[in-house]
C-alpha cells in the first residue's frame, strides 16, 4: 500500500487565500495555505475514506449498545482520525509505550469512542469485545479516556481527559517534555527524540481558560512540536456555538504566536496536507489546525445540530450506517480491506520503529552513562526512600520556615533524581523551589530546553495541567509551586492526577495558613489543606520541621501510587531537637509518629501538624502524661498497619486533642477535641493573627486542661 508524499510537498506555504469548502454550509479562510498539488495517493485515500466510515459505524454501534455516550465528535472528526492513525502518526501497537512514538491526546474526552475505534483499527490490544462493552463495568472502554492505572489499562491512552481544556494544556506539557528530552539526550550523531504531539479539541476546550493559559506558554516557549486540531463544528451542548462565542479563534491563536491553518475537516487531501505541513514546519511556532466539520456527520436527522452531541442519534443508527455505505444489519463492521490497510500501516511504522531501535542501540553504545540516565528516567528508577533519607545530610536547622527547608532539600532531591524538574507560577522567589545550577527551561533569554526550572507565569491552572502532561509523557518527574491559597486555581488538575495515579508529579504550596499575616484573609488559607486531603489518592504533607520536610519531599519522588501535595510555611517554626533526626524522618514517612513520649502513664494524646507541632511539644513539656503525635500526612498514616496505628494512637486513650491552623473537621476521626480555625483570618502581623485565633502553646495547654 502506498502512502502520501505530502510531507515534502506540503511544506510550500503560501500567502493566505480564500478557498471553497466541499460543503456549501461553510466558507473557509486558509490562514496558512498549503501546497495541495500532490494529492493523497488514490488507493490510500480510498482506504482512509473507508476506514473513516467504518470508524463511524463502530462509534454508532457502541454508543447505541450502551444507550449513552457522545456520538457527535466520532462521526464529525472521522477523517481527522483516519489521517492521524492511517498516515501521519508514527506508533507501534506492539510497543505502545515506545518513547519516540507520536502522542495523541483527545482533549474532548467525551468523544471517547473516536479514540477507542481508532485504537482498535490501528491494531492496539483493544479488542472488538471491549468496544462492545463501551461504558460497562470493568471494560477497558470507560466513558472518558483514562490513562492506564489500577482500574483501566487501555493501551494507547496518553492522558486522562474529560474536563474540557485540560487535554490541550496536557499536550503543552507533553511538548515541553519532548523538547527537554531531545535537548538532554539527543547527540550530534544520534537522534533519539523527534516526535510530535497531537491533540484534538472542540469549542468547549477553547472556551475553558486553561487552554488559553497553556497556549500562551506554548507559543512563548516556541513549542513547534505541538499540533492542535480544532474540531470546529460550531456546536456546544446547549446551543449552537454562536450563542455563546463570537471571537475569531484563528486570529486569537495567531496573536498568541501560533501558526494557524483553516481547512475542510472532511476533505482528506486538505487534512493530510495541513498535518504534513504542520509536522514539517520547524519555525518555533506551535500549530493550530481549524478543521471545519459537521458534528454527527452521516446521521441526517441530527448532523450539524447540538442534538448530535450526545446519544440523541441512537434511534437512527441503523439507517445512518446504511447511508454511509456499511452493510445493513451488521454490527461493529470492519472490512477485510481496512484490516489489510492497517496491517500495511503497521508494517510502515514497524520499519520506522526498527530503524529507531538500531539508532538507539548505537547511541547507547556510544553514550552508556546517558543511556543509564534515560533508562532510569523512563522507568522512574530512584534510590529507595531509605537510601535517600540516608544520603541527605541532617539539616541542622534552627528556627526556619519549611519553605526555606524545602529550598535546600529540593536540591538534594535533584542530585539524587536527575530526571526531577520543577517550576513556579511566578513565585520562585517566594516558594523557593528553584533547582540551583539546573538552568531555566524554554526559548530566549537565559533559557534552554535542557533547563530544569520552568517559569509558568501567572498561570496556575495551566501549570498544573502542564505538570501532568510532563508526567504523562513518561520521562521526567515534575513539581510546580504557588501559594497555597491559589491551589483551587489548579485543583481540577490535582484531582485528575490523583485519579490517573500520576506519581511523577507533585505540587508545592507555600504560605500555608493564617501565619501569612499582613496580606489578610484573601491570602490566608484556612480550608485549603483539608480541601486537598479529601481528594482520593492524593498524599498531602504538611511538615512541622526541617527533618519532616526531608521525609515529605523524599516521599513525593518515591511514592508510586499517585501524586503528592507539599504544604510549606512562610512562618518560622522550632525544630524538635530532642528527637533523633533519622527517627523523625522515618516517622514522618509513615505519616504520623510519636514525636514526644509520655514520661508517666499515658493520660492525653496531643496531635499536631505543620507549624502547630512546636506548640504541641511546648504544651506537653509540663504534662508528664502527655504524648505528642506529629501527623504530617494523614493519608500515609491511614495506610499503615493496624498494629502501627495502635502503637501511635492506642485505643485505650480516648482523651485526644488536635491542633492545626485550619478548619477542624477532618481531625475528628482521630481526636475528641480540635483547636482549629473555623473562620477566615484578618490582616495583621502573622504572630498576632496566630495568637488571636488560638494557635499558641498556652491556649492549647488551657484546652487540654479543660478536658479533665
Amino acid at each position: 500500500m502506498k502512502f502520501s508524499s505530502l510531507a515534502i510537498a506540503a511544506t510550500a506555504l503560501t500567502v493566505a487565500s480564500v478557498n471553497g469548502f466541499a460543503t456549501s454550509t461553510f466558507g473557509v479562510r486558509q490562514s496558512v495555505a498549503v501546497d495541495m498539488s500532490t494529492a493523497v495517493e488514490v488507493d490510500t485515500k480510498a482506504a482512509l475514506a473507508t476506514a473513516a466510515n467504518e470508524a463511524r459505524g463502530l462509534a454508532m454501534d457502541s454508543i447505541a449498545a450502551a444507550k449513552s455516550g457522545h456520538m457527535g465528535l466520532p462521526l464529525g472528526a472521522a477523517e481527522v482520525g483516519a489521517s492521524l492513525y492511517g498516515s501521519q502518526m508514527k506508533y507501534n501497537p506492539a510497543d505502545p509505550t515506545w518513547i519516540n512514538r507520536d502522542r495523541f491526546i483527545l482533549s474532548a474526552g467525551h468523544g471517547s469512542m473516536f479514540l477507542y475505534s481508532w485504537l482498535n483499527l490501528a491494531g492496539f490490544d483493544l479488542s472488538m469485545e471491549e468496544l462492545m462493552n463501551f461504558r460497562q463495568h470493568h471494560s477497558q472502554t470507560p466513558g472518558h479516556p483514562e490513562f492506564p492505572n489500577s482500574e483501566h489499562t487501555t493501551p494507547g491512552i496518553e492522558s486522562t481527559t474529560g474536563p474540557l481544556g485540560q487535554g490541550v494544556a496536557n499536550a503543552v506539557g507533553f511538548a515541553a517534555s519532548e523538547k527537554m528530552a531531545a535537548a538532554r539526550f539527543n547527540t550530534g550523531d544520534h537522534t533519539i527524540f523527534d516526535h510530535h504531539i497531537f491533540a484534538l479539541a472542540g469549542d468547549g476546550c477553547f472556551q475553558e481558560g486553561v487552554s488559553s493559559e497553556a497556549a500562551c506558554f506554548a507559543a512563548h516557549e516556541k513549542l513547534d512540536n505541538l499540533i492542535i486540531l480544532y474540531d470546529a463544528n460550531e456546536v456546544t451542548l446547549d446551543k449552537m456555538a454562536e450563542y455563546t462565542q463570537s471571537e475569531d479563534i484563528l486570529k486569537r491563536y495567531e496573536a498568541y504566536g501560533w501558526e494557524t491553518y483553516d481547512i475542510d475537516g472532511h476533505d482528506l487531501d486538505a487534512v493530510e496536507a495541513a498535518i504534513s505541513a504542520a509536522k514539517a514546519s520547524d519555525n518555533g511556532k506551535p500549530k493550530f489546525i481549524k478543521c471545519n466539520t459537521i458534528i454527527g456527520k452521516g446521521m441526517e436527522e441530527t448532523e450539524g445540530t447540538n442534538a448530535a452531541h450526545g446519544e440523541a442519534g441512537v434511534p437512527y443508527v441503523d439507517k445512518a450506517k446504511v447511508n454511509i455505505g456499511l452493510p445493513e444489519g451488521e454490527k461493529w463492521y470492519v472490512s477485510s480491506e481496512t484490516r489489510d490497510f492497517f496491517a500495511d500501516v503497521q508494517k510502515k511504522n514497524k520499519a520506522i520503529y526498527d530503524d529507531w531501535q538500531a539508532t538507539y542501540a548505537d547511541w547507547k553504545s556510544a553514550n552508556p552513562d546517558l543511556a543509564t540516565e534515560l533508562e532510569n528516567a523512563v522507568n522512574d528508577n530512584t534510590p529507595s526512600a531509605e537510601e535517600m533519607l540516608k544520603e541527605i545530610p541532617a539539616t541542622g536547622a534552627g528556627a526556619e520556615a519549611t519553605r526555606v527547608s524545602g529550598a535546600k532539600i529540593i536540591n538534594d532531591i535533584a542530585k539524587l533524581v536527575p530526571h526531577y524538574v520543577s517550576g513556579s507560577a511566578d513565585l520562585h522567589g517566594s516558594c523557593r523551589n528553584y533547582i540551583e545550577n539546573g538552568g531555566n527551561f524554554g526559548a530566549g533569554f537565559d533559557k534552554s530546553y535542557a533547563g530544569k526550572n520552568f517559569y509558568f507565569g501567572i498561570r496556575e491552572h495551566a501549570m498544573g495541567s502542564i505538570l501532568n502532561g510532563i508526567a504523562y509523557h513518561g520521562i521526567f518527574a515534575a513539581s510546580g509551586s504557588t501559594f497555597l491559597v491559589f491551589a483551587d486555581y489548579l485543583r481540577p488538575t490535582i484531582r485528575v492526577a490523583s485519579l490517573a495515579e500520576l506519581n511523577r508529579v507533585s505540587y508545592v504550596f507555600t504560605h500555608d495558613s493564617i501565619g501569612v499575616g499582613e496580606d489578610g484573609p484573601t491570602h490566608q488559607p484556612v480550608e485549603t489543606v483539608s480541601g486537598l486531603r479529601v481528594i482520593p489518592n492524593l498524599d498531602v504533607y504538611r511538615p512541622g520541621n526541617a527533618e519532616e520536610t526531608v521525609a515529605a519531599m523524599v516521599s513525593s519522588v518515591t511514592r508510586k501510587e499517585g501524586p503528592t501535595a507539599l504544604i510549606f510555611s512562610r512562618q518560622n517554626m522550632d525544630q524538635n531537637d530532642d528527637m533523633d533526626y533519622m527517627a523523625t524522618r522515618e516517622g514522618a514517612m509513615k505519616g504520623g509518629y510519636v514525636a514526644k513520649t509520655e514520661s508517666e502513664d499515658l493520660d492525653v494524646i496531643i496531635m499536631a501538624t505543620g507549624s502547630e507541632l512546636q506548640h504541641a511539644l511546648k504544651a506537653a513539656s509540663n504534662l508528664p502524661g502527655a504524648r505528642v503525635v506529629s501527623m504530617p500526612c494523614m493519608e500515609a498514616f491511614d495506610r499503615q498497619s493496624d498494629d502501627y496505628k495502635e502503637s501511635v494512637l492506642p485505643s485505650s486513650c480516648t482523651k485526644r486533642i488536635a491542633i492545626e491552623a485550619g478548619v477542624s473537621g477532618l481531625w475528628y476521626k482521630y481526636a475528641a477535641k480540635v483547636v482549629g480555625v473555623d473562620r477566615f483570618g484578618f490582616s495583621a502581623p502573622g504572630d498576632i493573627v496566630m495568637t488571636e485565633l488560638g494557635m499558641t502553646a498556652e491556649n492549647l495547654a488551657a484546652e487540654v486542661a479543660s478536658m479533665n
